[in-house]
């Protein structure tokens, strides 16, 4: 029953970061939320241990997001009234346990929504990286500009240019889409795709071999699982042709950080890295220096006005909640196993 306890709205609370709900939620956007939602708390849950046992028990819905504590059997077992977990992020691996879907509790992401300026990210970073524009930015820090080195080179341009991506996730098919107003060739390498779904009209599906030596740019969507740690390696740089450019928006370990050090200092290749192996790196890491990258602080994702299309996302699923409609972005426990 999606409606409160006898007609009334459903008691809730935050449990995220404190500064969050007001980049979440503008004057309107609370406003909306206060419509469906009784918020019982006026500060945001840290610690469940921190509640006082009898409002723990009332509570029936939980909005979650950056800096959620955990959800377990214990804290589930306090809440025994809990129906719903809005989550104003992409992941919810980190603060739910298995126990939550054991329960029938409904888990929603604002993932989708969070894809929004990852995509928008990486589509900027393949524009910039295929003019040849990002190692310029440095050279002109120090070197007066050469017209020569720029006009006469004949790798500089995105036109029919071939971009690899890797990873079928929410944020890779929101980058094909975003390619598909540009003239480039795509090249798809996911191996839990389905031969029928629709992202092969707008890209070609290929084994990793062959999306590594064909592309001059590689992009990285795929999630953080046990059989993506490390899985470009070594041999799978060297499959990239000279001069490619690797791109990682997605997890560090995916990609082998001393592999793709040796290949950034020999100057074949270059990367553009938002996360990487630890994230962030340590001040003095050697990765730092190394020639061809274009290192940024794991800014890709939602920050700014774009936490507020992550407050949309909640508000939505949230009237859907209050009405007895389907959530639009569920996450089902099948949906665990492949979920960064």
């Amino acid at each position: 029953m999606a409606a409160g306890r006898r007609g009334r709205r459903p008691l809730a609370a935050f449990a995220l970061h404190a500064g969050l709900v007001p980049a979440l939620f503008d004057a309107e956007g609370r406003s909306r939320l206060d419509d469906r939602l009784e918020i019982v708390l006026d500060a945001p849950i840290s610690s469940f241990d921190e509640v006082p046992p009898e409002l723990l028990a009332e509570l029936e819905v939980l909005v979650t997001g950056w800096g959620s504590p955990a959800i377990g059997a214990a804290e589930l077992d306090a809440m025994p009234r809990l129906r719903a977990v809005f989550h104003a992020a992409g992941s919810v691996k980190g603060h739910l346990g298995p126990e939550v879907w054991e329960r029938g509790i409904l888990v929603t992401t604002a993932a989708a929504a969070n894809a929004h300026p990852v995509a928008e990210y990486t589509l900027a970073m393949i524009l910039l990286a295929g003019k040849g524009v990002l190692p310029l930015v440095v050279q002109e820090r120090d070197f007066d500009h050469d017209p020569g080195l720029v006009d006469h080179d004949p790798d500089i341009g995105n036109y029919r240019r071939t971009v690899g991506i890797i990873g079928a996730s929410t944020i890779g098919r929101r980058v094909i889409g975003l390619l598909a107003a540009f003239d480039f060739e795509v090249l798809l390498y996911d191996p839990l795709l389905d031969d029928a779904d629709p992202v092969t009209l707008q890209s070609t599906r290929v084994e990793l071999d062959e999306l590594l030596s064909r592309s001059s740019i590689v992009s990285i969507h795929a999630p953080l699982l046990p059989s993506t740690v490390g899985m470009i390696g070594r041999a799978e740089l060297a499959r990239m042709p000279d001069s490619a450019v690797l791109l990682n928006t997605a997890r560090g370990p995916i990609v082998d950080s001393a592999a793709l050090e040796a290949e950034l200092r020999s100057g074949r290749l270059r990367a553009i890295l938002d996360v990487t192996d630890p994230d962030p790196l340590e001040a003095g890491a050697s990765l730092r220096s190394a020639p061809g990258l274009v290192l940024t602080p794991h800014v890709a994702g939602a920050l700014g006005n774009e936490v507020r299309r992550l407050g949309e996302s909640v508000l939505q699923e949230v009237e859907r909640f209050a009405v007895g409609a389907p959530a639009a972005y569920p996450v089902l426990r099948e949906h665990l196993s492949a979920m960064a």
